[in-house]
């Protein structure tokens, strides 16, 4: 949630610095939009086609992992946490601190 509300406030401030100098931004919201996803699927298609050359699945990447970069992680999937969220310590750990 945290980075959709980072990259909001970008937005946002982007949005006043565009105001403040009288500039209007320098595409419409839904071109810059489609613009956007054109780029997130077309950073997907070289590991594809890499796939397809080295005979590894393809299927399974596409539905795994270029839909996750594509579309961000969803609510109520079971996706691996992100590399931000640091892992649960085992039940068996030692308590971190001082020894």
């Amino acid at each position: 949630m945290m980075p959709y509300l980072l990259s909001l406030g970008a937005g946002i401030l982007v949005g006043v610095l565009y105001a403040l100098l009288g500039v209007r931004s320098p595409a419409p919201p839904t071109i810059a939009l489609i613009g956007l996803l054109g780029m997130l699927v077309g950073e997907q298609a070289v590991p594809v086609v890499k796939r397809l050359i080295a005979g590894q699945p393809v299927l399974a990447f596409i539905q795994n992992d270029c839909a996750r970069h594509i579309l961000g992680p969803q609510a109520g999937s079971a996706a691996a946490p992100d590399a931000t969220t640091p892992p649960a310590p085992a039940a068996d750990a030692p308590p971190r601190g001082r020894a």
